[in-house]
């Protein structure tokens, strides 16, 4: 029978909490300089702040070097494939994995290095109030009183909604009037199954091409690929909070052919919609039984 590894910072650790959360010192040669390798990632969310050295994180042929003050954000399914820069002596990282609030799903949506790995640098101004938040998680996810894991949850969503504020106070531009306009009509009509970004651009008084070019420059982001972000975080919306048959959920948010909903909803998440669901529903009773 294989012994359940009990240290979150070793290979075989279960991650069946809500929230675990520690601080991963690796040195040159030390007992944790290993890069971890999980191909099709997690269930759940894991956020990683770097405190100190290099580390590197791979996707597919694709490399990004974080540095002291980084923090990254592993979507569910995302690859997992990161350890200590071989030119740094070490890397000192803090990480958090969750499993999100329902409404969180907004402040989840992080600008991507590659794939749907999110990245984030607070201003210098701001990175010890972030240190401080993710030592307060590290804390209490490490307390033993009955309400250490939701004080745990609580003091994540304070660090989400800090770089919602960060961001904000940070924007030079306010976003333009046109974009603005074209994210509500895309928003208005998700469940518009014959889409074209044409009706969009006719709509705010821009060429298709403009339009575009606009989106990428200030979203960072295609029309289609932030469409398809917005359904999918809708989808994921009405699957945790409604009873809605999942047929019904996909024409919610434009998509006709259950089979190609399920396939595109798995794509981005890890996980299909009815698997999704299940998810939710475990996570919700789990949660009752905390608060009996």
């Amino acid at each position: 029978m294989t012994e359940t590894q009990n240290d979150p910072l070793l290979p075989g650790y279960s991650f069946n909490a809500h929230l675990v959360a520690g601080l991963t010192p690796i040195e040159a040669s030390g007992p944790l300089d290993f890069f971890i390798d999980r191909p099709l990632g997690m269930k759940g969310f894991i956020l990683n702040r770097t405190v100190r050295g290099e580390g590197i994180i791979n996707n597919q042929g694709q490399q990004f070097i974080c540095r002291t003050g980084d923090m990254l954000l592993f979507p569910p399914g995302e690859v997992h494939h990161y350890g200590r820069h071989p030119d740094s002596p070490e890397w000192y990282h803090q990480w958090v994995y969750f499993r999100p609030r329902a409404y969180w799903h907004e402040w989840l949506n992080w600008p991507a290095i590659f794939a749907k790995t999110g990245f984030f640098r607070p201003a210098e101004e701001h990175q010890r109030h972030f240190s401080r938040l993710f030592q307060l998680i590290i804390d209490a996810g490490h307390g033993e009183g009955r309400y250490a894991e939701l004080l745990a949850i609580n003091l994540l969503e304070q660090l989400l909604l800090r770089r919602m504020d960060a961001l904000s106070e940070s924007q030079k531009a306010p976003l333009d009037n046109r974009v603005r306009d074209a994210c509500q009509y895309i928003t208005d009509h998700l469940a518009d199954s014959r889409f074209d970004i044409a009706s969009v651009a006719q709509h705010v008084c821009l060429s298709p091409s403009r339009l575009s070019h606009l989106f990428r420059q200030q979203l960072g982001v295609s029309v289609l690929g932030w469409r398809e972000d917005q359904r999918i975080s809708q989808a994921r919306l009405l699957l945790s909070t409604t009873r809605l048959p999942i047929a019904s959920v996909g024409r919610n948010v434009g998509f006709e052919d259950q089979l190609y909903f399920s396939r595109v909803f798995k794509k981005c998440t890890g996980a299909s919609p009815s698997e999704f669901r299940a998810g939710c529903e475990q996570l919700n009773r789990d949660e009752s039984l905390n608060h009996v």
